[in-house]
C-alpha cells in the first residue's frame, strides 16, 4: 500500500469535523479531565447521556499520573476501591484499610473507560467562559489551549449543554468565571470560599459532601468542590475524588429521569 500524505490529512480532518459537529450540542460538558471528571463521564455516558470533556493539557488524567511527588503510586480506601476495580485497575492491599495502585495504570484505564463508555474527550482545549440564559448555565465557550498559551487574539467557539461540570481541580476555573459574571454562587458567602491546607481525613469526606450544584445547571466535582466550598486538600489519596465523580453523575442522571417523568 502506497501512503498518500494528503489522504492522511483528509482522513484526519474528515473524522475530526464529523465528530466535532456531533458534540457541539450535548447533555453534559465537563471542564477538566481529572479522575473525578473521568469517573463522572463514564457513568453519565453509560446512562445514555451525550458527554463531552474539554481538557486544557495534552494529557488527560489530572494530577493522578504523578502519584505522590512523582512516585507513581496512589492510595484509595476500602469504600472507594470498587470504582477502580470496575475498570480492572490492579489494587494491592496495603493493610489498615488502604489500597495502592499504579498511578499510570489507573489514569490510563480511567481515560479509556470514559471514552469506551461513549464520552468524547478533547484535549488541548480550554473552557474560557460560559453561556448563561435566564439565570442558568446553558453551555461553555472554548478555545485552543495553544491560542491561550500564545496570547493570541482569536475568538472562541461555543458548545451548548444542559449541564456543565467544573472539574478543573484546585483552581475551580469555571466557578471563578461564573461568580465574576453573576455575582453569587450557592456557597455560604455566595463567593468562592477558597481551598484550605492539607487535612486528608477531612478533605476526603468533604470532597464528596461538597459535590453539588453551585449555580443553576453548574455542578462542581473533585478538588474543585473543596476549593469552592472552603475545605482542605488531601494529597495523593484519590478515593474521595472517585466518589465525587460518581456522585455528580448520579445527581445529573436522577435529574434527567425526573425531567423525563414530568414531560410524560
Amino acid at each position: 500500500m502506497e501512503i498518500d500524505e494528503v489522504l492522511v490529512t483528509r482522513k484526519i480532518v474528515e473524522r475530526y469535523t464529523e465528530e466535532f459537529l456531533e458534540n457541539i450540542d450535548v447533555d453534559v460538558v465537563i471542564a477538566g479531565a481529572g479522575p473525578s471528571s473521568l469517573t463522572a463521564a463514564r457513568y453519565l455516558a453509560q446512562a445514555g447521556l451525550r458527554v463531552v470533556i474539554f481538557e486544557r493539557k495534552l494529557t488527560p488524567g489530572g494530577g493522578m499520573w504523578g502519584g505522590g511527588m512523582t512516585f507513581p503510586i496512589i492510595v484509595v480506601q476500602e469504600g472507594s476501591k470498587h470504582l477502580l476495580e470496575e475498570i480492572d485497575v490492579r489494587l494491592r492491599d496495603a493493610k489498615d484499610g488502604y489500597y495502592t495502585a499504579d498511578s499510570v495504570e489507573a489514569s490510563a484505564k480511567l481515560i479509556a473507560a470514559a471514552v469506551t463508555a461513549g464520552a468524547r474527550l478533547y484535549n488541548t482545549m480550554t473552557v474560557e467562559d460560559v453561556m448563561i440564559r435566564e439565570d442558568r448555565i446553558c453551555g461553555v465557550v472554548i478555545n485552543s489551549s495553544a491560542v491561550e498559551v500564545a496570547g493570541l487574539h482569536v475568538d472562541p467557539l461555543s458548545i451548548r449543554a444542559k449541564y456543565v461540570i467544573d472539574g478543573t481541580g484546585h483552581p475551580a476555573e469555571i466557578a471563578h468565571v461564573v461568580v465574576r459574571k453573576v455575582g453569587r454562587l450557592n456557597t455560604p458567602t455566595g463567593k468562592i470560599e477558597g481551598e484550605k491546607s492539607m487535612w486528608a481525613d477531612r478533605a476526603e469526606q468533604m470532597t464528596v459532601e461538597n459535590t453539588s450544584e453551585i449555580y443553576n445547571n453548574l455542578y462542581v466535582t473533585g478538588m474543585a468542590s473543596n476549593a469552592v466550598m472552603g475545605a482542605p486538600r488531601m494529597g495523593p489519596i484519590f478515593g474521595g475524588m472517585l466518589l465525587s465523580g460518581k456522585k455528580v453523575a448520579d445527581m445529573i442522571i436522577a435529574r434527567e429521569k425526573k425531567g423525563k417523568k414530568k414531560r410524560k
